[in-house]
């Protein structure tokens, strides 16, 4: 798993920055899995992992 990649890929499904992109991955729910190293997130493939973002960033864009 390289996290460049995986927020590059989300970024690019999401059509928003790096930045932003970046900003998601270090506050959401994936990332605190992949860093607690629950569920082997971390052994997942950047395309499941950015997949992953893809769904918690759409849960939370209906919420806001």
């Amino acid at each position: 798993m390289g996290v460049r990649r995986v927020i590059e890929c989300f970024a690019k499904q999401q059509g928003i920055s790096l930045d932003a992109a970046l900003q998601f991955f270090y506050h959401s729910e994936v990332y605190h899995l992949i860093r607690d190293g629950v569920s082997d997130m971390h052994c997942m493939s950047n395309a499941y992992l950015a997949e992953e973002l893809r769904r918690e960033y759409a849960d939370k864009s209906k919420i806001c």
